[in-house]
């Protein structure tokens, strides 16, 4: 955004999950509905801009969690794309602390895994706010 927006047109969301669950899948389709890209970014490709380390795109996992920003009805959103890989609960733990909300993926087909329950109690000790998207319908 090139003009300043007060705080309180500021949100921090995270997008968090298990391994799998569509994550980066959805932060790249929310970063083309709200034109910061002009194609939407595949993981399996290799394509997906919030995979942005080697290693993330040659494996087609998140290692560590990236951030953004868009807009959205006057707002400044930022967005912070998490990893699912339960090696790297870490990287979850950290960035919950700067959330005002989030956003759990869970796959429609695998159901609720392991690590969809640890975020979820990762964010429940951090009082954040949650919705739920389910993915691969």
């Amino acid at each position: 955004m090139s003009e300043s927006v007060p705080v309180e047109r500021v949100r921090n969301i995270g997008i968090i999950a298990h391994i799998d669950a569509g994550k980066t899948t959805v932060t790249e389709r929310i970063l083309f509905h709200t034109g910061i890209t002009y194609k939407i970014g595949d993981v399996d490709a290799g394509t997906a801009v919030m995979d942005w380390m080697a290693q993330e795109r040659e494996r087609g996992i998140t290692i560590t969690a990236a951030a953004t920003t868009t807009t959205w009805n006057d707002h400044q959103i930022n967005i912070v794309d998490t990893p699912g890989h339960v090696d790297f609960t870490v990287e979850v733990e950290r960035s919950l602390r700067v959330l005002d909300g989030g956003v759990v993926v869970f796959d429609a087909v695998a159901g609720v895994q392991s690590q969809s329950e640890t975020v979820w109690r990762q964010a429940d000790r951090y009082h954040i706010p949650r919705i739920c998207f389910v993915n691969k319908m």
